[in-house]
């Protein structure tokens, strides 16, 4: 089955709708699916929420869908490098619900898996776990977490065969694989598409059958964040 569209609009054009909820591959700026992203901006579809381990910068990332006003609510572990997140939050205009990395990982992985909650001490006595179930097992308490399942999640890999499969390069191999597992329906972009049958089965970091629909971007920007420092003395 050929899952490749002629271009991100396209891609999701039809699915993308008011009030969803999206999940978004990468971690920072790396990994990230910047073409996807841009045509959620251009599709101009509002009140969302986002699940995403960062919020991306002010103009680039989540950061552009936060710009345009189109996100409700984020689902995040780490969003200090927005300024525009923060005025919003800080003003009343934008929900949150902060979620520690390894957990949000795991709900949406178990999301993937069919596993509808778990239980971690992750966030036990902490506002984290404040109105959710606490059990104790072996003398020790416990936060019930609830699985993630995004109606749209949108990833980034290096490289698909047109049946879906995926190969993801170095560190863009973070919160991509279980952002895909996890979502209702899975767009991907890719910087590279090859015929199905062509990857080395043993060499797939994600099947096909996690993907449904797969867009070319063969020139990403690829933004990294640099750490500044102090020039020495």
């Amino acid at each position: 089955m050929d899952k490749l569209y002629p271009g991100a609009k396209e891609a999701l054009t039809g699915i993308l709708k008011d009030g969803q909820t999206i999940a978004v591959g990468g971690f920072g700026l790396c990994g990230i699916p910047e073409a996807l992203i841009a045509a959620v901006r251009d599709l101009g579809t509002k009140d969302l929420t986002c699940i995403s381990n960062n919020a991306g910068v002010d103009d680039f990332g989540l950061g552009i869908l936060l710009k345009t006003r189109q996100v409700r609510k984020m689902i995040a572990s780490y969003v200090g490098e927005n300024k525009e997140f923060e005025r919003q939050f800080l003003s009343g205009e934008l929900e949150l619900e902060f979620t520690p990395q390894g957990t949000l990982a795991e709900r949406l992985r178990a999301g993937g898996a069919g596993i509808p909650a778990f239980f971690t001490r992750t966030g036990v006595g902490t506002i984290v776990a404040d109105g959710k179930e606490i059990r104790e097992f072996d003398g020790k308490q416990y936060v019930m977490e609830r699985a993630l399942l995004p109606e749209i999640s949108l990833v980034k890999a290096y490289i698909a065969d047109r049946s879906g499969n995926l190969i993801f390069h170095k560190t863009a191999r973070n919160f991509n694989p279980p952002v895909a597992m996890a979502g209702k329906i899975t767009v991907v972009e890719v910087e590279k598409i090859v015929e199905t049958g062509a990857l080395d089965p043993d060499q797939i970091h994600l099947p096909g059958i996690y993907v449904h629909r797969i867009v070319l971007n063969a020139n990403p920007e690829k933004r990294i964040e640099q750490r500044t420092v102090r020039a020495a003395n």
